[in-house]
């Protein structure tokens, strides 16, 4: 049964890897590799109570960390709503290229520790299009923009879906994973803006920018919204619950924000449109922007592996890995470079059950370190670096030519940084 486990992890592993050759969205095998995985195991278990709760048990961790992502996206989508990001665009005033560069990347740095780095990916490219008319010098950009995100994503628990992932299992705590992460995650993006100073696209001037219209309060909405996702450790600080609970609790605050800033109903439910004066409010739409294609995969792939764990073989990974003398420094550093090819998501989740380490062991921050600024190498091996990918139509090849060196060079600075320190 392991054997056909593991055949179908690959199988649909390779599926996935191939989305854009294949033409098929990877949340299918994903899907499909969850309920094969499950419906293998249930052919062969002989106590069907104790595989109801052990589903029961993987099901109830895997919703935490998508309700939790659910969350964090309405919050986003109606910052969005109210042109918040805009607010941002408007801040700034830059003459050259390289000027330009530097401000983005920051952005996307401290952006993507807060509203995740996806998230912080699209508003940056959305910002450049509308500052950046020359092609070539945002796609330059735009590679820059995957490195600062994921680097930024990495040092905080709600900034990457993997460090989401150990702040939630109880492997990382909030302040220790910025602690450990923050310097190594400032050199990864440090050396390759220090090279690209070099770099002959980033020595022009920039035509100067348009006044930006935007929303009355979209200022004042986008400091709430970013402040009520910080508030979330803080919640969980305070109450002791789990973080979705921080994060329902702060969706809930910014719904009353939106909903009283849009002059409309307090309102959390669906409410038809005649009730609504023929519009839907803020929340409404946020809920309705969710990727839910997204959520679904990360229910596959979580689930999948859970179903391995649950029969032991990735514990049992784990002692043979370190049974046959590899150190565990170096097997983590191979990690975050398999993440350039291999999503992340199920590395740390395999990981997780890999490793027997206490909190906050220095295991835990590495591998958030290296599975979060890995996928930088390769465009597709990151949520940011897919999306760049998709919204400026970047090659496989030209990102590979041009980025996969600076990004491997400020990935190493990085494990250099976290090992010394």
């Amino acid at each position: 049964m392991e054997l056909s486990l593991v055949l179908i992890f690959c199988i649909g592993y390779a599926a996935i890897s191939l989305e854009h050759l294949l033409r098929i969205d990877k949340l299918i095998p994903a899907l499909l590799m969850m309920t094969l995985s499950w419906a293998l195991i249930a052919l062969n278990a002989t106590d069907i109570h104790a595989l109801s709760e052990n589903l029961l048990h993987h099901f109830g961790k895997t919703a935490e960390i998508l309700i939790f992502l659910m969350g964090a996206m309405a919050i986003v989508e109606m910052i969005d709503y109210f042109d918040g990001f805009k607010s941002v665009q408007a801040l700034i005033k830059v003459k050259t290229a390289y000027q330009l560069l530097l401000v983005v990347s920051i952005l996307a740095f401290i952006l993507s520790a807060i509203i995740d780095n996806l998230t912080a990916t699209i508003v940056l490219i959305s910002i450049l299009r509308k500052m950046v008319p020359d092609k070539d010098l945002r796609m330059w950009m735009a590679g820059f923009v995957i490195i600062a995100a994921n680097a930024g994503g990495a040092w905080s628990p709600i900034g990457d879906v993997t460090t989401t992932m150990l702040w939630i299992a109880g492997k990382v705590s909030a302040l220790k994973l910025v602690e450990h992460i923050f310097l190594p995650a400032v050199v990864t993006l440090f050396i390759p803006l220090l090279i690209a100073k070099k770099i002959k696209v980033f020595k022009q001037e920039l035509p100067p920018t348009k006044d930006i219209k935007k929303n009355k309060v979209s200022a004042f909405i986008l400091i709430s919204g970013l402040l009520l996702i910080i508030f979330v450790p803080i919640f969980k600080t305070i109450t002791h619950l789990p973080p979705y609970m921080g994060m329902m609790f702060s969706l809930a605050m910014f719904a009353i924000i939106g909903e009283i800033a849009s002059k409309r109903q307090l309102n959390l439910s669906s409410l038809n449109e005649q009730e609504l004066g023929g519009h839907t409010g803020p929340t409404l739409q946020a809920l309705s922007k969710i990727e839910m294609p997204s959520i679904l995969f990360f229910l596959g792939i979580l689930m999948t592996v859970a179903g391995m764990e649950s029969l032991g073989m990735i514990e049992q990974l784990g002692e043979n890995v370190l049974a046959s003398g590899i150190s565990k420094e170096l097997y983590i550093t191979f990690l975050g470079v398999a993440s350039a090819i291999i999503d992340n998501v199920p590395l740390v989740a395999a990981s997780i059950g890999m490793f027997k380490d206490a909190m906050d062991a220095d295991a835990w921050h590495f591998i958030a370190y290296t599975a979060g600024t890995g996928g930088s190498i390769l465009i597709i091996g990151s949520a940011a670096g897919v999306v760049a990918m998709g919204m400026e139509n970047i090659g496989f090849g030209w990102y590979l030519k041009r980025f996969s060196l600076l990004a491997l060079a400020g990935y190493l600075g990085g494990v250099l940084t976290f090992l010394m320190l």
